[in-house]
């Protein structure tokens, strides 16, 4: 399992402790340029439409808040870790704008949602596909002949997967977000997204919904054709359908464009 580098570990330790600091954060960001640039880049963009421009991490830390800035990193972590290309034939690019555009409709209903904590749907949004990256870089074999099966018959991928690896992206991505440590909530809903009767959270119910959506208008592509209705305890958090749900969401293809502004960075 690839690891995060030191300096986004260390930004999740921080971020742990109730006696971290501002200036705590940011001398870990500042000993990393890469990840210190691309922050201010996506401080200063559209995306979080700020009154005025940022010049130093100190104010982004102070303008966004500890929990944003942290998920930038992470965010900007894990799309670092992509591979340019891999044997597999798996479109990184647009399962990255599938991500993105995930992670960023999950955090707009999570504003709608009681209990759902925006960025940290975001950041399960995001990452609930990574598990596909995985088995791109390191069983491509398997993982193209499982991207054939999926898009000869429209069948799920998760199931292709089963079928040629015997295990599917969503358990190697709770593994992977294990190992990161990341919170038990957003472990389960990784583990479990085809298995939404067995979990009940303000988290899943946003990112499972984020994915249908996602998928649905064509805002990227993750390699699985397959939509899925909202199971009855989402439905019930989400209050309503899947397309009753689109209908009153209200501006998602902003969700699109900001997922390809973040995508450049």
């Amino acid at each position: 399992m690839p690891a995060f580098p030191k300096s986004v570990q260390r930004i999740l330790e921080l971020t742990r402790d109730v006696n971290c600091m501002p200036k705590d954060l940011v001398e870990v960001i500042d000993k990393d340029p890469v990840v210190t640039v691309k922050i201010l880049k996506v401080v200063n963009s559209a995306y979080y439409r700020l009154p005025k421009q940022i010049t130093s991490l100190n104010h982004a830390v102070v303008y966004l808040g500890f929990n944003t800035i942290k998920n930038l990193a992470l965010g900007i972590a894990a799309i670092g870790m992509l591979p340019k290309q891999n044997a597999a034939g798996f479109d990184v690019d647009q399962y990255l704008l599938h991500s993105l555009s995930t992670a960023g409709i999950a955090k707009k209903l999570a504003t709608q949602i009681d209990g759902a904590d925006p960025m940290d749907c975001f950041i399960a949004g995001l990452l609930h596909d990574f598990g596909k990256v995985v088995f791109a870089q390191f069983m491509p074999k398997e993982f193209r002949k499982a991207l054939e099966i999926s898009q000869a018959d429209g069948s799920s991928l998760h199931l292709a997967l089963r079928q040629t690896v015997g295990a599917d992206h969503a358990v190697v991505g709770a593994m992977l977000v294990e190992k990161w440590r990341f919170a038990t909530e957003l472990i389960e809903t990784i583990a479990h997204q085809y298995e939404a009767d067995q979990q009940d959270s303000a988290l899943f119910a946003c990112v499972f919904t984020a994915n249908q959506i996602s998928k649905k208008m064509e805002f990227g592509f993750g390699g699985n054709p397959c939509i899925y209705q909202l199971p009855t305890q989402v439905a019930r958090r989400m209050g309503g359908t899947l397309d009753e749900i689109i209908a009153s969401a209200g501006d998602l293809d902003a969700a699109f464009e900001d997922a390809k502004l973040f995508a450049k960075t």
